[in-house]
């Protein structure tokens, strides 16, 4: 199995760029988000996620596992997801249980939630490793172990009693592990497998210029969009020549429904000072042909039409004053 890892992780973690989304560690992590409304009204939401790419869904109402990507499956058979549905199910609903039962014991206030994310990580030439914790209203509640649940050191009283409660469940433990520190990495080593051409794809971003609401009298706000590229690392700022623009603000990096990402940068600056602006973007797909958008070659569509239309009604109003005197 080490071996294994270590050729799909030499094959799929590209090297250089430590925000790639399959820097190692690689990590699978499964989500399970417990909303509690009141006594009668609970729900259950999962999902599984490959580093930040959602693979899985799950419908709470029959416990089946949803596929989002073609390759979801990994190398696991009918029979074996048949298996961990079942599992995964009658868990939730044991999870719901053991909350809505200790509600006044511990204290918790309707309406409110609890998450579970348990996972694995596989790192170059080393063993997996296998994490499971839980929180509560966003904040860590508790974390698992080998075969055992232990507490977060700020959650107090309640954080206690609810590990203690867990750790007597001995079977569920023993599951719990073997799940996530053996099933879980073989799983996550068949699914790289099976979706290496997918991951490994490049997708050539396409890149345009715009303004933003004016900062203020005499100031421009001048937006870098970066669209539809794969895989996530991107380099986008604003340049002066070939001096980075210290001023360039980045924002996140969103994801499209077809797996690409977006990105814009933005820069507030002096309207005499836009000039000689440029921005760049450079990107794996693009093979060292960075893209370079200068701003004296932007002109927003408002500016086009007034530069334009006015001309054209200033002309048409001085032919008809000539049409009249004549």
């Amino acid at each position: 199995m080490l071996l294994l890892q270590l050729v799909l992780l030499t094959v799929l973690v590209p090297g250089g760029d430590s925000d790639d989304d399959f820097q190692e560690p690689i990590t699978f992590r499964i989500i399970l988000t417990s909303s509690f409304y009141n006594r009668a009204r609970t729900q259950n939401q999962g999902s599984a996620w490959l580093g930040q790419l959602q693979t899985h869904g799950w419908d709470s109402k029959t416990g089946a596992f949803i596929f989002l990507r073609p390759w979801s499956r990994g190398n696991f058979s009918n029979e074996k997801f048949m298996e961990l549905e079942k599992l995964f199910y009658s868990y939730s609903i044991r999870f719901l249980q053991v909350f809505q039962d200790h509600v006044s014991q511990w204290q918790l206030e309707y309406p409110f939630q609890v998450q579970l994310e348990g996972g694995c990580e596989l790192h170059l030439g080393e063993a997996s490793v296998g994490f499971v914790e839980i929180a509560y209203q966003g904040s860590d509640l508790m974390s698992f172990q080998n075969t055992s649940w232990w507490p977060s050191p700020k959650g107090g009283r309640r954080t206690e009693e609810v590990c203690t409660l867990f750790n007597r469940f001995y079977v569920i433990n023993e599951i719990i592990h073997t799940l996530f520190s053996d099933t879980c990495p073989q799983f996550l080593l068949g699914l790289l497998d099976a979706g290496k051409a997918y991951l490994k794809r490049q997708v050539r971003p396409e890149a345009w210029l715009s303004s933003g609401s004016s900062p203020g009298p005499g100031r421009l706000l001048l937006v870098c969009h970066v669209s539809g590229f794969y895989p996530k690392p991107v380099w986008v700022t604003w340049m002066r020549g070939e001096q980075e623009h210290q001023g360039t603000r980045r924002g996140e990096v969103l994801p499209h429904a077809d797996g690409t990402w977006y990105l814009q940068t933005s820069l507030d600056v002096e309207a005499r000072e836009a000039a000689g602006l440029s921005c760049r973007v450079r990107h794996s797909s693009l093979e060292g042909q960075d893209i370079v958008l200068y701003w004296e070659q932007h002109r927003p569509v408002g500016l086009v039409f007034l530069a334009v239309i006015v001309p054209l009604v200033l002309l048409a109003g001085l032919a008809f004053w000539l049409w009249k005197r004549w």
